[in-house]
């Protein structure tokens, strides 16, 4: 009976806190939690809701069939693909080194690193454009619109000066969860080299970050404006312009697919932050 009669009065506390009502904090955290949701979400369906009003009287995804069957969306679309995967290889070539060498050998300049890093954000796009424009049009000392190629390459490096803030956090912050100064010096100490202290070491050690800066590459490239309009560039971003002024349907299904698309890479990301631990230890 005695230890009936304690199993009951422990438990009588645990069944009170279940019981008990939910205070102001955790009323007022639902609340604002529940109006964020309808803030966002509410937009979203509504757009949907549009998007499948084409056929009069009759939701179908006729908007839907009519942009992915588009040749302009499928070449526009996968020019943007193209690029993009140009622009992350451009960027990871450039703010990997840069970040491992300011962390090893340069720890002073981290904050001006930081500063310039930040400046495509502060600068306004169309600044960075127009300068683009004047130092590698046809008539300077090193033209790069004169040709298709040359072109792209120049669209490939405004690119990655807008992705930089984004690509430079990504990878310093997963360099700075590794000890890369005591990796360096052991890796140099078995005879390796540059090439591979970077490609070999820190990168499958940086591998979810470089993959974070990566997706949010290629949600930039993705709707980015203002440089392919400048270079006459056959890119997604000014097709999505382009669709908005001439068709009445078709932007809210475009709309509602490159967000799919931008939600799809975000859980992407989440799912290789997941994965990455158990990779590591399987090996």
């Amino acid at each position: 009976m005695g230890e009936m009669t304690e199993a009951i009065t422990s438990a009588a506390p645990s069944k009170a806190r279940r019981a008990a009502p939910i205070g102001p904090g955790r009323l007022l955290s639902w609340t604002l939690f529940i109006f964020g949701v309808l803030y966002f979400a509410l937009p979203l369906i509504g757009m949907f809701e549009f998007s499948l009003r084409k056929r009069r009287g009759a939701y179908s995804f006729d908007a839907y069939t009519s942009v992915l069957g588009d040749p302009q969306f499928q070449a526009t679309f996968s020019y943007s693909l193209i690029m993009s995967v140009v622009t992350i290889a451009l960027g990871l070539l450039l703010v990997l080194p840069a970040a491992l060498w300011v962390r090893i050998r340069l720890p002073a300049m981290r904050p001006v690193v930081e500063f310039i890093t930040l400046l495509p954000l502060v600068i306004p796009v169309i600044v960075i454009a127009f300068g683009y424009l004047r130092m590698f049009n046809t008539s300077s000392f090193l033209p790069m619109t004169g040709t298709v190629m040359t072109t792209n390459l120049l669209l490939a490096f405004g690119y990655s000066t807008l992705a930089l803030p984004y690509m430079y956090r990504a990878i310093d912050n997963g360099l700075r969860t590794l000890d890369v100064q005591t990796l360096t010096e052991a890796a140099q100490s078995l005879g390796a080299g540059w090439f591979t202290i970077l490609f070999r070491i820190m990168l499958p050690n940086v591998f979810t970050a470089v993959l974070s800066g990566a997706f949010l590459t290629f949600s930039i490239v993705l709707g980015e404006y203002v440089f392919a309009a400048l270079l006459d560039r056959p890119a997604f971003g000014p097709y999505m312009i382009w669709i908005g002024g001439n068709k009445a349907y078709e932007p809210a299904a475009l709309a509602v697919i490159a967000f799919a698309i931008t939600w799809g890479c975000m859980g992407l990301i989440q799912l290789a932050g997941r994965l990455a631990p158990h990779t590591r230890a399987a090996r």
